[in-house]
């Protein structure tokens, strides 16, 4: 009996982990450049999905891919394809906070949260939290793109300086930054937090296109 093997696909019809080399064919047949690979583990196939493909396929196929990926429209050559984006989205200020994070390469959304009463800058500082605790988590390799100045320096200096009043309807995120606060001073990382130009580059992948 062969044993269970697990299908990352990062580039097809429908990027995820999948369960049988059927499976995983539906998604890559007919699609141009398709990546994917298989896998012994679950695990070892879930950490390649959070990562780039680059650094599982063949050397010589990845350089090439790389190359025509710098160079193709809305690929900048200064921006790291291999990294994590993240953006918030706050209807009023305070309102109705979410937040998100997504892979550059494939536009795959790695996690996503809320919403709940908070407002804008706080969502973008509690979206890098959680992408540098994710990357630590997972072993990973991987900058971090956000478009708030503001959110940088407040991770940069383990203090969310927002001014919202704390108050019982704002209390749950209140309870985020803390354990925001605390992961980021128990914590120590290397993982640089780059500013994504949003007027070189347009809108930040992981926007979620409210404006």
């Amino acid at each position: 009996m062969s044993k269970q093997k697990f299908y990352v696909v990062w580039e097809g019809n429908i990027p995820g982990i999948y369960t049988s080399w059927a499976d995983c064919q539906k998604q890559i047949q007919g699609v141009e450049g398709a990546k994917y690979k298989a896998f012994p583990t679950r695990e070892e196939a879930e950490k390649a999905y959070t990562s780039s493909p680059y650094e599982y396929i063949g050397q010589t196929t990845a350089r090439k891919k790389m190359a025509s990926r710098q160079t193709s429209p809305g690929w900048p050559a200064e921006v790291v394809p291999c990294s994590l984006v993240v953006d918030a989205a706050c209807s009023g200020n305070p309102g109705p906070m979410e937040y998100r994070g997504v892979y550059l390469v494939t536009g795959e959304e790695i996690f996503r949260f809320g919403p709940i009463k908070g407002t804008n800058n706080i969502g973008e500082f509690l979206a890098i939290v959680h992408g540098l605790a994710l990357i630590r988590q997972r072993g990973l390799d991987l900058p971090i793109y956000s478009d708030s100045v503001n959110a940088i320096q407040w991770v940069k200096q383990k203090k969310c300086k927002t001014k919202l009043e704390q108050t019982a309807e704002t209390e749950k995120v209140f309870e985020m930054i803390r354990r925001a606060e605390k992961w980021l001073k128990e914590n120590s990382f290397r993982v640089p937090i780059l500013k994504w130009e949003t007027k070189k580059w347009g809108e930040i992948p992981a926007d979620f296109g409210r404006k």
